[in-house]
């Protein structure tokens, strides 16, 4: 009986932290000024108590994107939406891109604090192979179409949060256009014949 106390708190501290994340990244325009201690501060715990919960700020990062990323990802596993696994591979690509672009536009600082943060590739991070992976599995399945993994690679580029960031943070493109381009690009990908010529080893 005496060890529920501290769960029940560890588990409120833990809500409380990435509460308090969640509001100072989503009103932030500079993702580098949330600092551990300032979200700490904002969420009236330690900092200490701030480590134990999340180990470090990746961890937090990583921790407050699941809890965001979850509608989509449920979507994406189980859903009879678009993203779901039975949509057939050729919607379900530009479903899924632009499901991915809409919440890196809703989520900016966020994205960009995890996609920058400390100096491993961006493309070996656990989140990044994960949807990686899920798009070579639909394009593969798509007849025609070769090279699936550096099509994915080049698929997610175009949902990167640095370019999000440029185009709507700096040239002030809308939410619709970049949608719209998006699914433009996507479409002339999927739908384009081999270059003669090259070979996987040019």
């Amino acid at each position: 009986m005496p060890e529920r106390k501290p769960r029940k708190d560890a588990a409120r501290n833990r809500r409380a932290i990435l509460a308090a994340a969640d509001a100072l990244f989503a009103r932030s325009e500079n993702p580098e000024s949330i600092t551990l201690a300032s979200i700490a501060a904002a969420a009236g715990v330690g900092k200490g108590t701030l480590f134990r919960s999340f180990g470090d700020r990746y961890g937090l990062l990583r921790a407050l994107y699941e809890a965001r990323l979850e509608p989509v990802r449920k979507a994406v596993e189980t859903g009879p939406s678009p993203l779901g696994p039975a949509t057939p591979p050729r919607q379900r690509v530009p479903a899924l891109l632009d499901a991915l672009l809409c919440f890196k536009i809703d989520n900016r600082s966020l994205m960009l604090a995890l996609e920058e943060n400390g100096s491993s590739s961006p493309y070996q991070t656990e989140h990044y192979e994960r949807w990686h992976g899920l798009l070579e599995t639909m394009l593969r399945q798509i007849p025609g179409l070769t090279d699936s993994g550096f099509t994915a690679h080049a698929l997610l580029a175009a949902t990167r949060a640095d370019l999000v960031e440029h185009l709507v943070g700096h040239e002030r493109m809308t939410r619709e256009g970049m949608r719209a381009q998006l699914a433009n690009f996507t479409a002339r990908v999927l739908n384009s014949e081999p270059v003669r010529g090259l070979t996987n080893e040019s």
